[in-house]
């Protein structure tokens, strides 16, 4: 069973919470990592975050802005996009468009094999 989700002190997540998301680009870009899974994203503006690489396993983004992200190449196990905005989103393929959808709708939280 997953954790509630948690507000990280880790100074790449502050940016996020912050909505500096070009920041935090510039950061992962030059090699900066944090550790996101089980962090709460609810609510927030993320469009335009780079997201490739990194492991969001139980993150929660409910009511999040996450239009156009491109999803592939990170882990989303176990995250839940509750009443998200995922309009122009890819997500990976060994997720299905049902899954997704149960989670917008109902918030499950995704189940993406190994």
């Amino acid at each position: 069973m997953s954790k509630a989700p948690h507000i990280s002190n880790d100074p790449l997540y502050q940016l996020i919470r912050d909505e500096k998301i070009a920041e935090f680009n510039k950061l992962k870009t030059q090699g900066k990592s944090c550790d996101l899974t089980g962090c709460d994203f609810r609510g927030l503006d993320l469009r335009e975050l780079d997201v490739k690489g990194l492991d969001l396993s139980n993150a929660y983004f409910r009511g999040t802005d996450l239009r156009s992200i491109d999803f592939r190449g990170c882990h989303l196990n176990g995250a839940s996009f509750a009443d998200a905005k995922i309009s122009g989103c890819f997500f990976p393929e060994d997720i299905s468009a049902q899954e997704i959808q149960l989670s917008l709708q109902q918030g499950i939280r995704i189940r993406q094999p190994s």
